[in-house]
């Protein structure tokens, strides 16, 4: 059995559901600790402009001791679902699947987010059904130095130089700039819609 080993990420890139999408059994690491600039709490989606990203805010540690990523709570002062989601509306509504999936989404967008970690696990399930990947899911009970499944927890990391060559698919912007890479899954499912089970699967991943 094909196991990988991941941390739960918002909305994850292609790179990282083409991986779920190719193995049998998924573990989540929920015992890391917290680090910024991470696809822990952003994603990128296209924009008119070019790239966009999404971040979500949290609430940061006043003790100087390290946080838990499964411990770090979202910061709802501010109204980033609200924010996110109008985002999606501006960058989507004229890519040809956005409609058909808009409403499975956009409770993400309206129900009361706490803790990151949850979110993150609940946006994986909902991506999972939409996209129509079954695929077993279990979480780590310690942090895995030595894991025994394929470890990808490095995909997690947005500054990572990328080397993966995704085949290329038509955007909703591509008038407006060249094609844009490994954007947040979304990103695929609102352009190529019931297509992309298929379009994860024959993609060539160097792991």
């Amino acid at each position: 059995m094909k196991t990988i080993l991941l941390h739960p990420s918002y909305f994850p890139s292609i790179e990282q559901m083409a991986a779920v999408a190719q193995s049998e059994k998924v573990v989540f690491e929920v015992e890391d600790n917290y680090q910024k600039q991470t696809y822990r709490n952003r994603m990128f989606v296209a924009h008119s402009n070019g790239k966009l990203l999404l971040n979500i805010p949290i609430k940061h540690n006043k003790t100087k001791r390290r946080q838990k990523t499964k411990e770090v709570h979202v910061e709802n002062d501010f109204p980033w679902q609200e924010q996110h989601w109008k985002s999606l509306q501006s960058a989507y509504r004229t890519s040809p699947f956005f409609e058909y999936y808009e409403d499975e989404l956009k409770h993400l967008f309206t129900e009361p987010v706490e803790g990151l970690m949850a979110h993150n696990l609940k946006t994986f399930d909902v991506l999972c059904e939409l996209i129509g990947i079954e695929i077993e899911v279990s979480k780590t009970t310690a942090y895995e130095k030595n894991p025994e499944s394929i470890d990808l927890r490095n995909l997690i990391d947005a500054k990572r130089k990328l080397d993966f060559e995704a085949e290329t698919y038509t955007q909703v912007h591509q008038a407006n700039h060249p094609f844009l890479p490994n954007l947040s899954v979304l990103d695929l499912l609102f352009n190529e819609g019931p297509n992309v089970l298929s379009y994860l699967e024959r993609q060539s991943l160097k792991f």
